[in-house]
């Protein structure tokens, strides 16, 4: 090896991005060439001043739930399944068409049973949780945004079929930053947002005339979800914060709704 070879794979060698045999080759020069084992020297103490001054911030988050966002988009696409392959012309088509109606006839059998055994509770917190994870990308987190309750609360007006309760939390850790309208089981519906720290907490509202009033509080992929009904009106609440708080601004805003 020569010193201008030794000197090019010094980074790599000190990172450990090299293979076997080549960290050996370059280890071997070193421990012959004064010159490379200087440089060698300079660039761990460079690399050693530089890691040990280092700034290190944790992760807001709203960054984690937007990386979990997309960590389970991911993980979507990587269960769906393939695309069928396509058809070449050394296949025999009547036969090719034939399997291909079997394993359609099969997949929509499937699919139909699946549906058929998922209940309708499942699939309005599918909608929620895919909502909230939206609402965390940049701009699309409030259609209204004011920390005025008297701003906000008017502003559905004509929009959506009720009118929410916009109570101020501000002074109890759950400050209001505004409001947007949503699509959640086939209807538009009031989300008033607020915060706690740096967790967005989205509290959903719809009417309801359903009889079934049982509070359900469940989580999904880092997420809570807490359901609130009431009087005719289903309110979830959906956040990343830990659900003893999220059960806490749950009573708060039960309290002064």
């Amino acid at each position: 090896m020569t010193c201008k070879e030794c000197l090019e794979s010094l980074g790599p060698y000190i990172d450990g991005e090299l293979l076997a045999d080549e960290a050996a080759v370059v280890a071997d020069h070193l421990n012959t060439c004064p010159d490379c084992a200087a440089a060698h020297r300079r660039l761990v103490a460079t690399s050693n001043k530089l890691r040990a001054g280092l700034a290190r911030y944790p992760a807001p988050d709203v960054l984690k739930a937007r990386i979990r966002a997309a960590l389970v988009q991911t993980s979507a696409e990587v269960s769906a399944p393939p695309r069928r392959a396509r058809l070449y012309w050394g296949v025999r088509w009547p036969s090719a068409i034939a399997a291909a109606a079997l394993v359609a006839v099969l997949s929509s059998a499937l699919t139909l049973s699946v549906t058929q055994r998922r209940p309708a509770g499942d699939a309005v917190q599918s909608e929620l949780l895919a909502s909230h994870i939206r609402s965390l990308m940049p701009g699309h987190l409030t259609d209204v945004a004011s920390n005025d309750q008297h701003n906000v609360k008017p502003w559905f007006n004509g929009r959506v079929d009720m009118s929410p309760a916009v109570p101020r939390l501000d002074s109890l850790g759950f400050p209001l930053v505004g409001g947007r309208i949503d699509y959640i089981d086939g209807r538009s519906v009031a989300v008033i947002v607020y915060t706690r720290r740096q967790h967005v907490i989205n509290v959903y509202a719809w009417p309801t005339q359903s009889a079934n009033e049982t509070p359900v509080t469940t989580s999904s992929h880092g997420y809570n979800l807490l359901r609130l009904p009431r009087n005719g009106e289903e309110l979830w609440i959906v956040s990343d914060l830990n659900r003893a708080e999220l059960s806490d601004f749950a009573r708060l805003l039960a309290t002064r709704s």
